[in-house]
């Protein structure tokens, strides 16, 4: 599986938010509303979610083992920290033809 295409758009507004992502796998599957985070001692990439009828977020996709997981993050906190946060969102094509 490799992650080509990556889409950010920077919440500039104050609290742990900073952003939504959008990520296509393999040029064929797209995933959206993935959201970078500012956690405690870092930032980290939540999956899309939502709450069900008992009150409980939960994942609506997500990967199934901690490998798949950390690729992910990294290239998505990768491409964050390279884009300056006044710009439009930002898009980085992983693949080349």
């Amino acid at each position: 599986m490799e992650i080509t295409e990556i889409k950010i758009f920077p919440v500039n507004e104050e609290g742990p938010l900073k952003a939504y992502v959008t990520i296509v796998l393999d040029k064929c599957f797209a995933i959206h509303d993935l959201k970078v985070i500012q956690g405690d001692k870092r930032l980290f990439v939540a999956m899309p979610n939502k709450k069900d009828k008992n009150g409980i977020w939960r994942d609506l996709v997500h990967p199934v083992n901690q490998e798949t997981r950390e690729k992910i993050e990294k290239e998505i906190l990768s491409q964050y920290y390279s884009i300056s946060l006044d710009q439009e969102p930002s898009v980085q094509n992983q693949q080349t033809d």
